[in-house]
Order: structure tokens, then C-alpha cells, then sequence
């Protein structure tokens, strides 16, 4: 009787040591570019109460998500974003935490849907939170870090855009045309340009809008500048959402950022929890699904029992940015690299492992023979794992303290101490 072959299951990856290579530069970038903005680490369970995310977003999100009974027959689920899950942190400990703080976790995160290309069913996300301030200078210093951080993954600023928009603006805009169920209309505008105008006109109907409403929004939503937005609105409410843009792009241009952000007021994001800012960062062309995306939720906390306490952050999925850097190919190299190779003529195993710590001692990466085998085959496996230098320990043209070598690199013999070595790398 044959056994079958296990299987992946459909949406996951296996991280083969290339793949994982990859996965970890990715990782590197992130984290190196967060703690460079001095944001602290932070991580959480990978399973929550279910009750966690339905009172963030309703009964209708548990199709999304992987959920069962467990033992002691509570409701559970496997966490499909982090946001909730840092603000139950947040609540737990609101009086001790000095506000505002700067956080970032990168969670392996898990959401049941269809998997398609840049969507996975099981997907790694890079998420930055800045708690405890309204202030919009919070936005401008989530924008850096990204902008930074695309810029150090080799991306130009002219190969991506940060769109931003306000779903305060929204608001006002809508209050002023007298538009009724605003959060009816939020998943409509946020699905505009992917459902066509028609469409886009009957989602709008079905929310209560007249033609004339529909008409008004379309216009205001298709405005490409901070002037044609001011001079389609009236109200002091959306004078002030405006102006907490202009301050931002400002600030942004001061530091160097400016090339990077632009007005797009085609961004909603459909989740009802954004009460201000929210922004979309895409290749020029939005070719592909968002790299990132997040914004304002000040009133998260308090929806979930806390306190009212402000925040801002976004989120950055590893399948779509991977994808990103693949097409420009800006993904380094997935082969094994390691300093040295530990090579004998003679096969003394005992040579082999003393020389061997001796040049891991200053956290050089180190290879070498784990059986006797010829000095072909151990060149061969010294080539595959992409060794610089191949030390030999029995040459018998080095003197005490010394060993014969091989650059790889451009296949030269030398003879030298441990510290002559090592220079030359």
C-alpha cells in the first residue's frame, strides 16, 4: 500500500534555504529601518479570542478567518492582522505605557480567502504604530520610515508614491453635501476604481445618494490637488482636515520626502476604525495590489472597551513588496555565502575543527568537511556554498603560524598568518 505524499496546504510557502535568504533580507531591512526611527519591538500570541476581531469589525469578518473551539470550548482565531492585537496590548497596560511610543512587530498572520497573486493565505507583515498623539507629524514620521525604507530596498522615489487622503475631509465633504448613511458609503468609495462608474453610481444608490450626490462626490473624489479640493468645499471642518495635509506634505518636502507623497483621494481603506489620515503606497504605475497601507484610528481602543487613546500605523505584507523588488530585480542573490573554507590534503578532521574556531573567533561564517573525502570534493562543496578564501591546514608550503590559502574569488594561492587572512577578505 503507497503512501501519500504530503502536501502544502493551498495559500502557504516553504522556505527553502534560498527562499529563506531572501525572506531574511526582507526582515533585516525592516527591522534595521524601524529601530533607525527608534521604534521598539514588540509581538503578541499568533492565536486571539475570536471576540477580539468581531468587535473590531463585525460578525462578517469570521468568513476571513481561520477560527475553532478550543478544549475549553472558547471561541478562538488565528490573528489575520496585528492592529487588535496591539491594542489589547495597549488597554492591558494604558496607564503605564509613557505616550506616545513607537512600536513595530513583523507577525507571520493568517486570513482565509482566495490565494491569488500578492495574496496568500498565510503572509509575513511589517507593521509601525505610533501611539498616544494626534499630532499629524505622527503620519510624516510613518511616511519617512517608508519612504526610507523602499529607498534602501533600491526602489527610486520615482518607482513609488505614497497616496495620501483624509478620511476626516471625506467626512466634512460628505456632511456638507448631505450625503445620509456615511458608512454605507465608506466600502462603495474605497471600491471606485475597481468596480467601474456604473457600478460605482449603484453602490452610491443603493447607500441613499441622489444622482446630483453622486455626481458631487465623484468630482470631489477625482480632484488631483490641495487647490481643486479647496475649492470644492466651504465648511471650517474640512478647511481644517485640509490643512492638516498641506502641513503634512510640508513637512514631509522639508525632509527630503517630498517627491514620494502625493494628494490621491481615491484612498478610503474600507475598514470603518479610520477616523483621519489613511494612505496607500503603490508602484507608480499601480500595477499591483497596494505595497502598504494604514492610517488614523483614534477611537480603536475605546471601541474595544479601553480608553480613548489616538493612534496611527500602517502595514506592509512581505508576498506583494517581494513580488515589487523581483520585477525591478532588487532581490540579492539567494545562494549561500559564507568567509572561509576549512580544507585538509591529508583529512585530519581534528586540524580541520581547531582551525575553524579560530576564524570564527572575530564572527567570521565558517564551512568545512564534516567526513574524509578528496580535496576535489571539497573544493566542489567550498564552490556550492560560496566560500571567498579556502584555508588549508597541511600545506606543506606554510611555516608554523601560517597557512596556505585560496582566494575563490579570483583563484590565487597565498601564504599567510590568521590575521593576513582575514585582511583579505
Amino acid at each position: 500500500m503507497s503512501i501519500a505524499i504530503p502536501q502544502l496546504p493551498k495559500g502557504t510557502r516553504d522556505f527553502y534555504p534560498e527562499a529563506q535568504r531572501i525572506q531574511n533580507y526582507i526582515f533585516d531591512t525592516w527591522r534595521k529601518t524601524a529601530e533607525e526611527f527608534a521604534y521598539e519591538e514588540y509581538e503578541g500570541p499568533m492565536f486571539e479570542h475570536l471576540e477580539l476581531y468581531t468587535g473590531k469589525s463585525g460578525e462578517e469578518i469570521v468568513s476571513q478567518l481561520y477560527n475553532f473551539v478550543d478544549k475549553g470550548d472558547r471561541e478562538i482565531a488565528l490573528r489575520p492582522e496585528m492592529t487588535p492585537t496591539l491594542a489589547r496590548l495597549v488597554i492591558q497596560k494604558a496607564r503605564e505605557l509613557k505616550k506616545p511610543f513607537k512600536w513595530f512587530s513583523m507577525p507571520r498572520l493568517f486570513r482565509y480567502e482566495k490565494a491569488q497573486k500578492g495574496r496568500l493565505r498565510e503572509f509575513f507583515q511589517l507593521n509601525m504604530d505610533i501611539i498616544g498623539t494626534e499630532s499629524i507629524y505622527a503620519e510624516a514620521d510613518l511616511m519617512a520610515a517608508i519612504a526610507t525604507m523602499l529607498r534602501k530596498f533600491g526602489l527610486k522615489d520615482g518607482e513609488f508614491a505614497i497616496g495620501v487622503s483624509s478620511r476626516k475631509l471625506l467626512a466634512t465633504y460628505l456632511d456638507e453635501i448631505g450625503a445620509p448613511n456615511p458608512a454605507q458609503v465608506y466600502p462603495a468609495l474605497d471600491r471606485r476604481l475597481k468596480i467601474g462608474p456604473e457600478a460605482f453610481a449603484k453602490a452610491l444608490a443603493d447607500a441613499g445618494l441622489t444622482e446630483d450626490q453622486v455626481a458631487k462626490l465623484d468630482a470631489f473624489m477625482s480632484c488631483k490637488s490641495i487647490e481643486e479640493v479647496a475649492a470644492s468645499v466651504h465648511s471650517e471642518a474640512a478647511t481644517a482636515a485640509l490643512d492638516e495635509i498641506k502641513d503634512l506634505f510640508a513637512t514631509l518636502e522639508a525632509a527630503g520626502y517630498g517627491e514620494c507623497v502625493n494628494l490621491d483621494l481615491s484612498i478610503v481603506r474600507g475598514l470603518a476604525y479610520y477616523t483621519g489620515i489613511v494612505f496607500e503606497v503603490f508602484d507608480k504605475g499601480k500595477s499591483m495590489r497596494a505595497i502598504a497601507g494604514g492610517g488614523r484610528y483614534d477611537s480603536l481602543t475605546e471601541k474595544l472597551g479601553g480608553d480613548r487613546i489616538p493612534g496611527v500605523g500602517f502595514g506592509m505584507g512581505d508576498v506583494v513588496l517581494a513580488d515589487l523588488l523581483r520585477e525591478h530585480n532588487l532581490l540579492p542573490s539567494p545562494k549561500q555565502s559564507v568567509d572561509f573554507y576549512i580544507a585538509s590534503f591529508t583529512n585530519d578532521m581534528k586540524k580541520v575543527f581547531e582551525a575553524a574556531q579560530i576564524f570564527r573567533a572575530n564572527g567570521n561564517t565558517v564551512s568545512h568537511p564534516l567526513s574524509s573525502m578528496k580535496m576535489g570534493k571539497q573544493l566542489d562543496q567550498a564552490n556550492y556554498q560560496g566560500a571567498k578564501i579556502v584555508v588549508y591546514v597541511d600545506g606543506d608550503k606554510a611555516t608554523a603560524g601560517e597557512f596556505e590559502y585560496k582566494d575563490l574569488r579570483d583563484g590565487t594561492m597565498h601564504v599567510g598568518n590568521v590575521e593576513a587572512i582575514k585582511a583579505a577578505l
